[in-house]
């Protein structure tokens, strides 16, 4: 998946060194119709493309588990 001219969401952990490094290039979305995902340790590495439905219940989840994250 390219990500060229993406705007890129970093997880709030990502800062943590050693952290789960997770990006989204949320502007990439409406062009795409997915959620790319990729691993911020390695941007030239594969990346997933998540549906909105997967996504918005993996948000869900984790605002669940982890009031005040998102």
């Amino acid at each position: 998946m390219r990500w060229t001219g993406a705007t890129v969401l970093a997880a709030v952990v990502t800062a943590a060194p050693g952290g789960q490094c997770v990006e989204v290039a949320h502007n990439l979305v409406p062009t795409l119709g997915v959620f790319p995902v990729r691993d911020s340790k390695v941007p030239d590495g594969p990346g997933l493309a998540v549906s909105a439905a997967a996504f918005a219940a993996f948000v869900d989840l984790v605002k669940a588990r982890r009031p005040g994250v998102c």
